[in-house]
């Protein structure tokens, strides 16, 4: 079975940390690419947590750094969900992995989408080199297969009142990619909040290895849930939306984000009832179902001890 190449554009942060470990020991994805950008923490941090994390999995894809900043407004983070560094609470090795400075994502990107067929870009944290790529390089555009992102909301916020954190960190970036004619899949806001890991699977995953315990003490310091009532995965449905699909409601719908200065400078307006006449631009998720993410969660986890 030919592997589906992605590239993966990321702020870890660690659910951004665990979708990283489901893409690279997927058996039926190539991590072509991955472009740590500013996001949840400084690009010096997802940088270094990048670079820790794949010298710990002994996975050594091309590491090529993305932007330190949005392309307009001024930086936000979310140190308060994921830590000072981004990936508090276990003591990994010293890198020897190391991002490629020499080049920007955006040129990496164009590198790999023009001699590669249908490879999908993978969006989880603020959609800047993802918005330059297609910017810089729309002779590539029919090479791609899709853009698969997780970010906004289908009403209310996590960042502002109706801004989500990854959308709300690059608004003007984030329309640029719904305004590019991609295939575009949309894993929102409220469907991280159905896909709970609880504390039985956070149980098995602790002893899947170093690996297992890696996970598992992140989980004791990310504040997004919790290992009680269950904790909240956002970035793993990225990838859950490449491999199953199945588990997930999808609408095809138009998505506009707001980028004009004001009190909902960041939303991304999902228009369910079609109330705009505008043609669908996206597909997004709805609903996705929570017990058979938890079991393929768990299960691809498993995979990493073999």
């Amino acid at each position: 079975m030919k592997r589906k190449p992605i590239i993966l554009s990321t702020d870890p942060g660690i659910d951004d940390a665990v979708a990283i470990v489901l893409a690279l020991f997927s058996e039926e994805l190539e991590v072509k690419l991955i472009c740590p950008t500013f996001g949840n923490v400084n690009l010096e941090h997802t940088k270094s947590n990048t670079e820790k994390l794949l010298t710990l999995l002994k996975k050594s894809p091309e590491v090529v750094l993305g932007s330190s900043h949005s392309l307009l407004r001024e930086a936000i983070d979310a140190s308060e969900i994921h830590g000072e560094s981004g990936m508090d609470g276990y003591d990994f090795p010293e890198a020897t992995i190391f991002a490629d400075e020499s080049q920007t994502a955006v040129a990496a990107m164009h590198e790999i989408v023009s001699q590669e067929e249908q490879t999908i870009l993978v969006g989880i944290g603020p959609l800047t080199d993802i918005a330059l790529f297609i910017h810089l390089y729309p002779q590539d555009l029919p090479k791609l297969d899709r853009i698969v992102v997780m970010g906004g909301s289908l009403g209310r916020g996590n960042y502002g009142v109706l801004s989500e954190f990854n959308f709300a960190a690059d608004p003007e970036a984030a329309k640029i990619v719904f305004n590019s004619c991609v295939p575009i899949q949309v894993a929102p806001l409220e469907v991280g909040n159905q896909a709970k890991i609880m504390r039985e699977a956070t149980d098995k995953i602790r002893n899947f290895g170093e690996i297992g315990k890696m996970i598992h003490q992140l989980f004791t310091n990310y504040r997004s849930g919790s290992l009680v009532s269950g904790l909240n995965m956002y970035d793993a449905l990225a990838i859950a939306l490449i491999l199953k699909p199945e588990m997930f409601e999808l609408v095809s719908t138009r998505v506009e984000i707001e980028t004009t200065p004001s009190l909902s400078y960041g939303a991304s307006l999902v228009d369910l009832e079609n109330y705009l006449h505008l043609p669908a631009n996206a597909e997004v998720a709805t609903k996705v179902d929570p017990k058979q993410f938890e079991q393929w969660f768990v299960e691809t986890l498993a995979k990493t001890m073999s």
